[in-house]
């Protein structure tokens, strides 16, 4: 009850990191997909590697003109989308006092508004196609476990994923006689594009090895979580928000 074959994913912030390899992951499910990201050179390179069950848009998630001309691409190329997954994200760090408005405004958009933009799109897409009807509606927000943390040096971002979570709550209750689940993926310390540099200082490596069990999550630690939330076996879970994080936050 995990395949997903015959259904279409799309992916936003797929370029590198955890959405490739959700994409990859989705794919192996069976999964058709659709990979957005402002960096359209790198989702075509990856879309080239899946193969026929994948294609590549442009997707800039803070310009809703973007994110429905993704969605109109989908459409056209390998139907209705089934589900949607919001992992676009960027992160600014430093202190509170230093941190000027424009790093704040880029996090604030990306993060918060795209991820509405994007699920919003996706939820009116699965409505129209008959997600009433069917059930087979799903979205996944992913979250982080700073929005639960305080001191991790990016305040915003924190905030943003905070938002994150609440907002799958609030779209899963509006949403719950739709036909979507709505769900929301929180994951610990991984290693990504926004965080190398960091973990790469020799403060970094501080950092790693106070966590409780001393290391990073793997790259691949959500896929499986991910592909359950898309499945036909999650169509009792929304709502919810499921932390994957190694026990980092313990």
């Amino acid at each position: 009850m995990t395949d997903l074959a015959g259904r279409t994913f799309l992916i936003a912030g797929a370029s590198a990191g955890l959405g490739a390899g959700f994409a990859r992951a989705v794919a192996a499910a069976g999964g058709k997909i659709v990979l957005g990201a402002r960096r359209l050179e790198r989702v075509e390179e990856l879309a080239l590697e899946i193969g026929e069950l994948a294609m590549a848009v442009p997707l800039d998630v803070t310009d809703e003109n973007s994110v429905i001309a993704a969605f109109d691409a989908a459409d056209a190329q390998l139907g209705a989308v089934d589900g949607v997954v919001c992992n676009a994200g960027v992160g600014t760090g430093g202190r509170s006092t230093d941190v000027d408005a424009a790093g704040l405004r880029q996090v604030l958009d990306t993060n918060l508004l795209g991820s509405y933009l994007v699920a919003r799109e996706g939820a009116r897409r699965m409505i129209a196609a008959g997600s009433p009807e069917s059930g087979r509606g799903r979205i996944v927000m992913i979250g982080s476990i700073t929005a639960e943390q305080n001191g991790t040096g990016d305040a915003m971002y924190a905030a943003t994923k905070a938002g994150v979570a609440h907002l799958t709550r609030q779209f899963a209750r509006e949403w719950v006689r739709q036909g979507i689940n709505v769900n929301c993926l929180q994951p610990g310390w991984i290693p990504s594009e926004i965080n190398a540099e960091w973990f790469a200082s020799e403060r970094g490596q501080q950092d790693i090895a106070a966590l409780h069990r001393g290391r990073l999550l793997d790259s691949d630690a959500l896929d499986d979580m991910l592909v359950y939330l898309l499945s036909d076996r999650s169509r009792q879970v929304t709502g919810a928000t499921f932390t994957i994080d190694d026990g980092q936050s313990l």
